[in-house]
């Protein structure tokens, strides 16, 4: 996790914002979403839920967010309730209407609402207040979806593919914004994406999903201390103690994912050597193990 979000989430509650307990969800046709899906997002957090496209992660949010009911299992938030806001993949805003006028709808709609703070973060993106939000661009709609979502100071913000259609400067922005907001607003936020780059510095949650189900899950930091990339002479097994995640071997050289205990790492000797993984590499080698395990 980068310094940024280190210091802004020090210090964190520990409690849980939302659980789910096996929860499943069938659409027409047999097809399943979500297959006895259990997790917990803790209060406090940026949390990153990652998967491939049909992991189940547009419907898992929908149904935390109350728009979609599951056809099993539950949904518990944290205890005293929780405000819920979701800032879904397709943006759906009003087009006629103006920022300042979807701004007025979510004064009406919601019980809490925060007028400054809703508009603070659109003249913070320079959004024209007065123009229609079909004539906006994707990436000021989104920020206009933003800023509806926060301003009903929501204590748990569900973010559908949130920075698809930010440039590369918006996307920087924006993640140091809803950083200060996590911690200033006491607020918890979960964050779908299948692009792990925008997770570097922001998210220090992993939820991995992989066919509807929890395939891993934990805090960035301590996931990463337990995987690291062993690399020697072609072997179809590795002399380490550990779980074996990814194997490779390329020529006359075998490369291991392994992950261990971090307090106790397999120690090599040469020509065995060791490299640390990337949050990249946990994800796609647990992705990929995931996948050829179904085959």
């Amino acid at each position: 996790m980068g310094d940024q979000a280190e210091d802004l989430l020090a210090g964190s509650s520990t409690s849980t914002a939302v659980t789910v307990e096996r929860l499943a969800k069938r659409y027409r046709g047999g097809v399943w979403a979500l297959d006895d899906c259990t997790l917990s997002v803790p209060s406090g957090r940026v949390a990153a839920l990652v998967g491939m496209n049909g992991a189940g992660k547009t419907t898992l949010l929908s149904i935390m967010a109350g728009l979609l009911r599951p056809t099993s299992g539950e949904v518990r938030l944290r205890e005293g309730g929780e405000r819920v806001s979701l800032v879904a993949q397709d943006r759906p805003l009003y087009r006629s209407f103006t920022p300042a006028e979807m701004l007025m709808a979510g004064r009406q709609l919601n019980e809490v609402w925060d007028q400054e703070r809703a508009v603070r973060w659109l003249r913070r993106f320079d959004i024209p207040l007065d123009r229609p939000c079909g004539k906006l661009s994707g990436g000021q709609q989104a920020q206009v979806s933003f800023a509806v979502a926060l301003g009903a100071r929501p204590s748990l913000l569900l973010l559908d593919e949130p920075l698809a259609n930010l440039d590369p400067l918006a996307r920087r922005e924006v993640t140091r914004e809803l950083l200060a907001e996590v911690v200033d607003g006491d607020m918890t936020v979960l964050m779908s994406t299948h692009v792990i780059a925008e997770l570097v510095g922001v998210a220090d949650y992993l939820l991995l999903l992989a066919r509807g189900r929890l395939l891993l899950d934990g805090d960035v930091d301590e996931l990463l201390a337990a995987h690291r990339h062993y690399s020697g002479p072609r072997a179809q097994a590795p002399l380490l103690f550990g779980e074996v995640v990814q194997a490779k071997h390329v020529g006359s050289t075998s490369t291991y994912l392994v992950r261990a205990d971090p307090e106790h790492p397999p120690v090599v000797e040469e020509p065995w050597t060791v490299r640390p993984a990337t949050l990249e590499d946990l994800v796609v080698a647990h992705l990929e193990s995931s996948r050829a395990v179904a085959a």
